[in-house]
């Protein structure tokens, strides 16, 4: 599992930070969560296929998060793009960007769906056999969603020398790797964990941005691997992340605690602070293992 930051730093973009949007190798998906505006020049900086772009989970409605993807929609119309595009967000976001295309008499000349959201309870948006993504409710000033995503776990290995020893053929090797038992000719039957090995384990990332501070957040997200959590400002502006609806540092520290997740990584940075080494140090008072996100930083997990 791959996290490519494209942008994480809130309100407006600056010559050298962008608003956020990242994209998430998971399980052969690669997926855009938010578009900020520079989205496509980030893209294309780390040379990320646009092609391979099919879903696109857009967090709320704010420019911040989703200016950019008007621009990258209509890219993909000047690239030739015949495949559909999903993209999931707040109800509202349909007939944003398609006022704009109507406007400017640029209709997308592949497949666009939209997926609206309303609901204030988590629900499943997309499942295949390799991963599924939730909703993840987070109150912020406009109605908002996190997202989780979510490997399946998958075939197990097959495990060549314990499969010779017991002079399997290689033609049961197929039924092997899904799942079977196979009966020897003497008629002992070998168990398929026998003659396999444990798939990877399943990986999950939670994306959580933008929020205040809540508690019941991290009952949402227990056990996952690595959260994303907007820390828009320190303790020192608790007052204002409580007035603007946003977290501390600290505030997602406690998330990741209760949460019991493997990995916290910080992001969504207010640029008033001369350093975003801040934020890890006021976390890290709370929670032991947590990780920076900066503009053009990947993440292999």
């Amino acid at each position: 599992m791959r996290l490519t930051v494209l942008g994480c730093y809130a309100a407006t973009p600056r010559t050298l930070t962008n608003p956020t949007s990242q994209v998430l190798e998971i399980n052969n998906h690669i997926v855009l969560i938010d578009c900020g505006e520079g989205t496509q020049v980030e893209l294309r900086r780390h040379k990320i296929k646009f092609s391979r772009i099919n879903h696109i989970f857009i967090s709320h409605l704010h420019g911040d998060h989703f200016f950019g993807l008007p621009g990258f929609i209509s890219t993909m119309r000047l690239l030739g793009r015949e495949k559909e595009l999903h993209v999931y967000g707040p109800k509202g976001i349909k007939e944003a960007i398609t006022l704009l295309l109507k406007l400017g008499d640029s209709w997308t000349n592949y497949p666009l769906l939209f997926h609206e959201l309303s609901s204030k309870e988590s629900e499943l948006v997309f499942e295949d056999e390799k991963i599924s993504v939730t909703t993840i409710p987070l109150d912020h000033r406009v109605y908002t969603n996190g997202f989780l995503f979510s490997e399946k776990i998958g075939k197990r290995k097959l495990n060549i020398d314990a499969a010779e020893a017991y002079g399997i053929d290689k033609a049961y090797y197929h039924n092997i790797k899904n799942g079977k038992n196979i009966t020897l000719d003497n008629g002992k039957v070998v168990d398929n964990k026998e003659l396999t090995f444990d798939p990877p384990a399943p990986k999950s990332y939670a994306f959580c941005s933008d929020t205040i501070y809540d508690e019941s957040l991290a009952a949402k997200i227990k056990d996952i691997d690595i959260l994303y959590h907007e820390a828009t400002f320190l303790e020192s502006e608790a007052d204002l992340a409580t007035k603007t609806k946003h977290a501390t540092a600290k505030q997602a520290a406690k998330v990741a605690k209760d949460a019991n997740v493997k990995t916290l990584v910080l992001g969504h940075y207010s640029t008033r602070y001369k350093s975003i080494e801040l934020f890890k140090e006021e976390a890290s008072t709370v929670f032991p293992n947590v990780l920076l996100a900066d503009d053009g930083k990947t993440f292999d997990f």
